[in-house]
């Protein structure tokens, strides 16, 4: 969905969106939340790299934190929230479609294209996302994007490229099982991204994550045998990441993410989000002493600059889905 929608001048419309904005409502941290998001991805990324190189399959590791990050949120929102566990019966299919082709689909291949190419490579083909994105908006949502937006996402873009250091992947020689699965996490997270803000205009962000998830751990289950990959002999320490990835690298990011979404729409918080190789070599360098080169850095600069490029206004899209639950709630 596009980033810009309709805006409106004036002090009527100033005293509409006072009057529509719910409380709490702020775009600057809808930036927030995906940024952070962005770190979470980061750290996950590389700790499933290393369960893999330690004999965790992804479909192991698939199976275990969907259904952990799902049992997690529901104890939660029990405990919490009740309220939010209520959705309308015909809204079901609609859940089961986004938890199996949205949150399933993007989080299965993206670890098969780990397990089979390196991290940069498919944090790079994950990141096709927002042109993805950005396209629909264009041709199927009839948005108009802004000259900022757009010149954000080709920034963004290229400093993704750089920051990766793709220009020394060596593409042709890579596992093409790997490259596809990448470009099909890319197709899945921009799915989940578009289709998760359509159901934020009626339901709360974790009402949508929370099914979503549901779903997924159910199919997932049933399709790799029910809870098999919990009784593996894993290692204390692959236990470790393991719960890492099911709660900081699953529940809480994605959590974070739709609530991004939420608030700034998905165009501009999956461009945020390609901040994740920014995190990840940031976090390389403090803890591996892992040096990035000239282009590197400047692919690193670029993502930076594209983010604040897209912070200059910071005016609410009327389309963003927690204006749309307000004004349904306060007509």
């Amino acid at each position: 969905m596009g980033g810009s929608g309709h805006y409106c001048g004036g002090s009527d419309c100033g005293e509409r969106k006072m009057n529509t904005q719910p409380p709490g409502f702020s775009v600057r941290r809808g930036y927030l939340y995906t940024i952070l998001a962005a770190i979470c991805w980061a750290i996950s990324g590389s700790a499933a790299k290393f369960l893999f190189n330690s004999g965790v399959t992804p479909f192991q590791l698939f199976q275990i934190r969907i259904t952990i990050a799902a049992m997690v949120l529901l104890a939660w929102l029990a405990l919490r929230r009740p309220a939010l566990l209520i959705i309308d019966r015909k809204d079901i299919p609609y859940f089961a479609i986004l938890g199996n082709l949205g949150v399933g689909a993007c989080q299965i291949t993206y670890l098969f294209a780990i397990s089979r190419i390196n991290v940069a490579a498919a944090i790079l083909l994950q990141y096709l996302a927002p042109s993805f994105i950005a396209i629909y908006a264009v041709v199927f949502a009839r948005d108009r994007l802004k000259p900022s937006t757009i010149s954000a996402l080709l920034g963004a873009t290229l400093g993704c490229y750089l920051v990766v250091g793709a220009y020394n992947l060596q593409i042709v020689r890579m596992n093409w099982a790997g490259i596809v699965s990448g470009i099909l996490s890319a197709v899945a997270f921009a799915w989940y991204s578009i289709h998760g803000e359509y159901g934020m205009r009626r339901y709360n962000p974790w009402t949508v994550l929370f099914y979503a998830l549901l779903f997924a751990a159910v199919v997932w289950n049933i399709m790799h045998s029910p809870l098999e990959s919990f009784f593996h002999p894993f290692t204390p320490l692959q236990w470790g990441w393991i719960l890492y990835i099911g709660v900081m690298g699953t529940l809480v990011p994605f959590g974070l993410y739709l609530q991004g979404v939420n608030l700034i729409r998905s165009t501009r918080a999956s461009i945020t989000a390609t901040l994740e190789p920014i995190a990840a070599g940031a976090l390389s360098f403090v803890f591996l002493n892992e040096r990035m080169d000239a282009l590197q850095i400047t692919g690193g600069v670029l993502v930076i600059a594209s983010i604040i490029l897209l912070q200059l206004k910071q005016e609410a899209d009327e389309k963003t889905p927690a204006l749309m639950r307000a004004r349904r709630q306060n007509p």
